[in-house]
């Protein structure tokens, strides 16, 4: 069974409950997985990354990149980047802001390039978009992410109200997609 964890920071509760989708996503395709909030991360909570099969980035686009606290744990992360105890895991990433662009390729890029530092093997969402006339706002992948899952939470709605169910379906499809990828990788 792959071990899969999902470290995020979420300001406002949103990128939270995107985080939780993507782990019911990876629980149901069968991975062993748990989330890691930024904020907590302890010395179990680093022991439990550099031991997963695979590690899921997850960080609000605030201006156009990464928050604050997903950057002071990207820079934090230095220590396994000198003794490689992320290399050749599984890599992927999600990232939600208030409008449907908002930036949001800016902080999966920084994702992307935080994972090739650490030598890991980066997934990507592996959906097609929903991008014909009779596509609707609760479609999967809607906001049509290739290199990582992106969801979208009005400003003004509460995590109770968003991202929107389809973003939601999207971020499990994304979970399940993540999960096989690594199980697909460690049978090798």
């Amino acid at each position: 069974m792959s071990k899969i964890v999902i470290v995020y920071h979420s300001g406002y509760g949103h990128t939270k409950k995107a985080a939780e989708a993507v782990l019911t996503g990876t629980i149901d395709a069968g991975a062993d997985a748990k989330l890691l909030a930024v904020g907590d991360l302890d010395d179990a909570g680093w022991a439990e990354l550099d031991a997963a099969d695979a590690i899921i980035f997850g960080a609000p686009t605030y201006m156009g990149g990464p928050s604050a606290d997903f950057k002071k744990f990207a820079d934090a992360s230095s220590k396994p980047w000198f003794a490689q105890s992320w290399k050749d895991k599984i890599a992927a990433g999600f990232t939600n802001s208030a409008t449907m662009n908002g930036d949001k390729h800016s902080t999966i890029a920084y994702l992307i390039t935080l994972a090739m530092q650490h030598s890991m093997i980066w997934a990507g969402t592996g959906m097609m978009p929903s991008n014909t006339k009779a596509a609707t706002r609760n479609d999967l992948n809607y906001v049509g992410g290739f290199s990582g899952l992106l969801t979208q939470s009005p400003a003004d709605a509460s995590p109770d109200e968003a991202p929107p169910p389809g973003d939601l379906e999207t971020a499990k499809a994304f979970g399940a997609r993540i999960a096989a990828v690594t199980a697909r990788w460690n049978a090798k």
